[in-house]
C-alpha cells in the first residue's frame, strides 16, 4: 500500500492517480498509523511553505514523517514536499522545514527575460547510479512550477540538476529518501518511469 501524504497542500490528487495508474493500491490519510503501515510514502504538494509547515504541526504530521523517514520506508518529496524536507525556505523566514535532510530553499533571483515561477519543461543533468532516475536518459525533460529552488547541503544527496538563471537542485536521494522539484506526476513517461522507480525502491534498514 501506498500511503500520500494528506495535509490540504494542492496536487495531491494528481500524485494519487499517477499512482493507481501504475497499478498500485494508494491510501491518502493524515492519521500516523496508517501512514506507518504503508510501504512506501509520498508528500506531494504546491503552494506556501509557511503555510504548509502549519498544517503538517496542526495535523501532527511533523513527528511522524520524521519517524517515516528514519524507520527506512521509502519516501519522496515532490515540489513544495522536497522544500519540506529541508531546513529553511527564504519564502517563510524564521520557519523551520522538516530537516530531514541539510540544506535550504532560496528564492530565484529577478533577471530580465526570465520569469518567475519558474513554469514548464526543463531538462535535467543525471547523476549516474541514481536509484530514482534509473532508466531515465541524461537531459530529459520534465515538468517545474516554483519560485523557490533547493541548495542541498550536501552534494552527494544531489541526483540530479537543472537550470533557470542558476544552476539549482532538481532532485536528491538519500539512503531511503528521495524528493523532487519538479513534477512527476506530471511528466509524461518519464515521470511515470520516475516514480515506478520509487515504488519499486526496496525498504532498507535504518542507518543501512
Amino acid at each position: 500500500m501506498i500511503g500520500i501524504v494528506d495535509y490540504d497542500a494542492g496536487n495531491i490528487k494528481s500524485v494519487e492517480k499517477a499512482v493507481e495508474f501504475l497499478g498500485k493500491e494508494v491510501v491518502r490519510s493524515r492519521d500516523p498509523e496508517v501512514l506507518k503501515r504503508a510501504d512506501h510514502v509520498i508528500v506531494p504538494g504546491v503552494g506556501a511553505f509557511k503555510d504548509a509547515m502549519e498544517r503538517m504541526e496542526a495535523y501532527h504530521l511533523t513527528e511522524v514523517i520524521g519517524e517515516i523517514a528514519k524507520s527506512g520506508t521509502p519516501i519522496l518529496g515532490i515540489c513544495l514536499g522536497l522544500q519540506l524536507f529541508f531546513d529553511s525556505s527564504e519564502e517563510a523566514p524564521g520557519v523551520k522545514g522538516l530537516g530531514i535532510l541539510p540544506g535550504k530553499v532560496v528564492r530565484f533571483p529577478e533577471q530580465v527575460g526570465f520569469k518567475i515561477p519558474h513554469m514548464g519543461w526543463n531538462s535535467i543533468q543525471i547523476r549516474e547510479n541514481s536509484r530514482l532516475l534509473k532508466g531515465i536518459k541524461d537531459s530529459s525533460y520534465v515538468y517545474f512550477v516554483h519560485s523557490y529552488y533547493l541548495q542541498a547541503e550536501q552534494e552527494e544527496d544531489v541526483a540530479a540538476k537543472a537550470e533557470y538563471m542558476v544552476p539549482f537542485h532538481a532532485a536528491v536521494e538519500h539512503e531511503n529518501i528521495y524528493a523532487t522539484q519538479f513534477h512527476p506526476e506530471k511528466s509524461g513517461r518519464v515521470g511515470l518511469q520516475i516514480l515506478n522507480n520509487f515504488l519499486e525502491v526496496a525498504p532498507c534498514l535504518p542507518n543501512e
